[in-house]
């Protein structure tokens, strides 16, 4: 694309090296800052700037944070014997949203992906470990339903197997609101094994 100004071409720059944003939808958003009163543009750049400078990582569980340990983590009415196995910090903010889940988490900061390069030693696996020796007694594995996510949860399976510690993984089935005839049947095999009873 050719651009009448430099300024405008470098934010498209900048902007389309997010994820999920391509050039099209970086010259918009470009285009919507330019709109902006200069108050809401320099608010967008301190945000950015803040976030950077503040946000960290919690040196127990890896999610982010502003205070070291995080606020989940340092909260004395969480139950500290269930630890939740999450990829991203935002797996955490997803369970947390149900208030459903209230012990502990780890985020491993990925899964393990042979064809990305991406093995045990990239993950936070040996951190997980560590934080065995509190008085854990289950494991929940919370990872993605994806080909990376199941490799990951069998690793970790295996791995924890030996310990003599609970190991379960979250059901996976049919979402609400969904028909039995537009489910793959990966999803209603799922479905079928994790059936409960309602008796």
């Amino acid at each position: 694309m050719v651009y009448t100004s430099e300024s405008v071409a470098q934010l498209v720059d900048e902007l389309s090296r997010l994820p999920s944003i391509g050039r099209k939808t970086a010259l918009r958003l470009a285009l919507h800052i330019l709109k902006q009163p200069r108050e809401r543009v320099v608010a967008l750049a301190d945000a950015l700037i803040s976030v950077k400078d503040n946000v960290r990582y919690c040196s127990l569980c890896a999610n982010i944070t502003e205070s070291d340990p995080c606020s989940i983590c340092s909260n004395t009415k969480r139950n500290k014997s269930v630890i939740c196995v999450v990829e991203e910090p935002n797996d955490v903010l997803a369970l947390e949203r149900t208030n459903e889940f209230h012990g502990l988490y780890h985020v491993l900061g990925g899964a393990l992906s042979p064809l990305d390069n991406v093995g045990p030693e990239d993950l936070k696996i040996k951190e997980l470990l560590a934080r065995l020796d509190e008085p854990v007694q289950e494991i929940i594995l919370a990872l993605n339903p994806n080909v990376e996510g199941e490799a990951t949860t069998l690793y970790l399976a295996k791995l924890l197997r030996p310990l003599a510690i609970k190991v379960s993984r979250i059901a996976r089935g049919l979402p609400i609101g969904s028909d039995l005839e537009f489910a793959d049947e990966a999803t209603l095999a799922r479905a079928i094994e994790g059936r409960v009873d309602i008796s």
